[in-house]
């Protein structure tokens, strides 16, 4: 039987900054971008009151959404700031899957929950530290080759064999359809893969809210696996795609 095995998720969120060197005044210019702009803003801004909230630019030639059957343009202040803040969340930092019995698959589950307002979505992507380990021996339980042995960290596979041993992890829609492909049922598993590689768990091509997917890790020992307390570190990184 292994003793009391704890399993830590860290959390990581990646912000992507703009940072403004020098510039000219009509066409501005960096390392990292070009902005060409025809006139610049005499005015812009948000002011509310009691009863009211306005966004507005003055200055700007062309300010205002502009449509068609194939595009749609916004220009001006008022659509540049975020409504919709990117957030992203765990149900829980800490796994613990207790005492394991050989032989006996254990499952525990964790919600991702992603809110995200850029224009070209956003992906999740997760890696480990190190296989399943007890640091003080070296010992390690691998990760799951899934029953007919060709589950890999971009291909999900069948494991519901008792017999097929292993740490790995199922990824199920919740709200929204943003699980990675393959994990066709509850029964489809993919192995993590460890840093500094990383495999994309979710991900959107639009603005999503309160995009919800439940992770399942599962792990199963064989009766020669020494006991000890097991643990690894996963990483989540969420980034907004622009």
């Amino acid at each position: 039987m292994i003793k009391n095995f704890y399993f830590v998720l860290v959390l990581s969120i990646i912000y992507l900054l703009l940072y403004m060197g020098s510039a000219s005044a009509q066409t501005m210019t960096n390392n990292n971008y070009i902005i060409r702009m025809g006139n610049l803003n005499s005015v812009a801004g948000k002011p509310t009151g009691p009863n009211y909230k306005v966004s507005f630019t003055v200055g700007q030639t062309g300010a205002n959404l502009f449509t068609g059957p194939n595009f749609k343009v916004r220009a001006g202040f008022q659509y540049i700031y975020s409504i919709y803040p990117f957030r992203f969340s765990l149900s829980t930092i800490l796994i613990d899957f207790g005492l394991i019995t050989p032989g006996t698959p254990v499952t525990r589950a964790n919600r991702l929950t992603v809110s995200n307002d850029s224009a070209r979505g956003y992906q999740v992507t997760v890696s480990q530290n190190h296989n399943l380990r007890v640091n003080s021996t070296g010992r390690e339980i691998p990760a799951t080759t899934c029953d007919a042995g060709n589950c890999t960290p971009s291909t999900a596979a069948v494991w519901s064999s008792s017999l097929v041993y292993g740490f790995g992890y199922n990824c199920a829609n919740v709200t929204g359809t943003d699980c990675a492909t393959g994990f066709t049922n509850s029964t489809f598993y993919k192995p993590f893969i460890s840093s500094p590689s990383a495999t994309v768990v979710m991900s959107s091509t639009t603005v999503s809210r309160s995009r919800k997917s439940d992770i399942t890790y599962k792990v199963n020992v064989t009766n020669t696996q020494a006991a000890g307390l097991y643990t690894s570190i996963l990483n989540y990184i969420a980034t907004p795609t622009f």
